[in-house]
């Protein structure tokens, strides 16, 4: 099995998503200028909406999900994210060699 991915970890959590969610849409975007993609609020990647709850996705492969919670802990918005309400989650996938199906490890950072 390669270390990469046949599927983008943003592909599978909106697909994940949209099962649960009444609105999902990506929030990071490409920067031509500089050549590197863009989170909002430089940590986001998908933002949902679940009844009356915001929820904001970070989505990664599995073995990132430590770094991601790290950047996120260390971010200057966490706290107004937080403040505001909003559920974040850290989506990690992988995919298992012996199913051959995408796994989810989701972690709650709210």
């Amino acid at each position: 099995m390669s270390s990469k991915m046949a599927q983008s970890p943003t592909k599978l959590s909106l697909a994940h998503l949209r099962k649960t969610c009444d609105v999902v849409e990506v929030v990071e975007h490409w920067n031509s200028f500089v050549r590197q993609r863009k989170d909002l609020f430089g940590i986001i990647d998908i933002i949902a909406l679940r009844g009356t709850e915001t929820v904001a996705i970070q989505s990664t492969s599995w073995g990132n999900v430590s770094a991601r919670i790290k950047k996120m802990a260390e971010s200057e918005n966490i706290g107004f994210i937080r403040k505001a309400g909003w559920t974040i989650l850290v989506h990690g996938w992988r995919k298992n060699a012996k199913t051959k199906r995408y796994e989810l490890k989701e972690v709650n950072i709210s």
